[in-house]
């Protein structure tokens, strides 16, 4: 073991076909044996440059045998040993779509070692203009910003991954550039339209209960089809929210955990909803607050729930949304009604306030407005014309 060649260190040698090759040893296999890296170069001086940056990239780095593995099959490893009890069900379902439909397609079968940051950056053009399975009417083959970066993210965290199980060198995601993710418009219902919606959901009374709790409650649609009975409080007038209906791995409805820690939480809610509830519960079949339409022994599947809603607007005459949409029309109504960004985070889950705030940038921004007119009214009430000598001042600085 003593006389190994460190790793990082380069050999060259001229070829019979009149190229000149450089070698390192990049690690060792189980049996001792060395693994070598080769680079190729036309002459001895563009050669050394290339052998440079090589040994420079696997100094002090010592792979292991599995560096040899394909890309495809690297994602095998990192998906069922190190994610699929890491993470949430329908994250880990939506890896292996993202591997399997758009990066094995042009780079699973390349050794994971040799894929360079220009391989990583070439697939991403290439799925840009053409990684769409089916023909959008809009779109064409294109992929959406947004798609092209979780692609982005996920390549790179699995390849973080490889970094640390030695089983290449350095992460080549590191230098490459993916498209900004594409910000989708929130669609809010507006006063009129909220009426609308009630009125709509007035006609069908099994659903009437599901959505009025929705649009006063702004939960997730996973929560809101995984709430039991005993997650309800009459007397309290609250509701606890402690897990979610989720998608696993083979896309079946599973309970589990909320979306973040925050999101196990208690609402507080309006009287009317406590009432809907309570009566609600006079004719329950089940555990279930919202069951399954024709198994009262199952919680509602969220794709009915989806469904049901685009019915809804579609009869309503009411703008398509996703049911997300929902959880937006609470959230712009509570904070345009009044309720402190603290609060609502703390109503919705979120992890912190200032995430809240980030993402009803343009209600808080009227809001803003709405405070300044209130402090200006405030102002000339108690100061009167002594305020006005201020304002005489600002326009005579501004005139030149």
């Amino acid at each position: 073991m003593a006389n190994k060649r460190p790793s990082g260190d380069g050999m060259i040698r001229k070829r019979s076909d009149g190229r000149w090759e450089g070698r390192i040893v990049i690690g060792y296999k189980d049996n001792g044996n060395p693994m070598f890296r080769s680079v190729y170069a036309n002459t001895q001086k563009a050669l050394l440059a290339k052998l440079h940056q090589t040994i420079d990239s696997h100094q002090n780095v010592k792979l292991s045998e599995e560096s040899r593995m394909t890309l495809r099959q690297w994602f095998d490893v990192w998906l069922n040993e190190y994610m699929l009890n890491s993470i949430r069900p329908s994250t880990w379902a939506g890896y292996r779509r993202m591997a399997e439909h758009y990066i094995n397609p042009i780079l699973g079968d390349k050794p994971v070692y040799l894929i360079t940051q220009m391989d990583i950056q070439k697939m991403y053009a290439r799925l840009k203009k053409h990684g769409r399975k089916h023909e959008h009417p809009e779109y064409g083959y294109e992929l959406s910003n947004t798609m092209v970066n979780s692609i982005h993210c996920m390549l790179h965290l699995a390849l973080k991954y490889a970094v640390q199980a030695h089983i290449i060198p350095s992460n080549p995601t590191e230098g490459a550039v993916a498209p900004r993710p594409n910000k989708s418009e929130k669609q809010i219902l507006d006063d009129k339209q909220l009426d609308r919606f009630v009125e709509q959901i007035k006609k069908d009374s099994y659903w009437f209960d599901f959505f009025y709790t929705e649009i006063t409650t702004g939960m997730r649609l996973g929560e809101i089809c995984s709430l039991r009975w005993d997650d309800f409080d009459p007397k309290k007038g609250v509701i606890k929210v402690r897990r979610t209906l989720q998608r696993d791995s083979k896309g079946a409805p599973t309970l589990g955990d909320t979306k973040t820690f925050a999101g196990r939480r208690v609402i507080y809610l309006p009287t009317s909803t406590v009432s809907v509830l309570v009566e609600r519960k006079k004719n329950a079949y089940g555990n279930w607050i919202f069951h399954y339409p024709f198994a009262p022994e199952l919680p509602m599947n969220p794709s009915t729930a989806y469904r049901k809603l685009k019915q809804i607007l579609h009869e309503a005459n009411l703008p398509d949304m996703r049911f997300h949409d929902l959880r937006h029309t609470f959230a712009t109504h509570a904070l345009t009604s009044g309720v402190d960004a603290k609060t609502l985070s703390g109503i919705l889950g979120h992890t912190n306030a200032s995430f809240t705030l980030d993402t009803y940038t343009h209600v808080t921004t009227d809001m803003h407005a709405q405070a300044a007119e209130v402090v200006c009214g405030f102002l000339q009430q108690f100061l009167g014309k002594d305020l006005k000598p201020w304002q005489e001042n600002e326009k005579t600085e501004q005139a030149p």
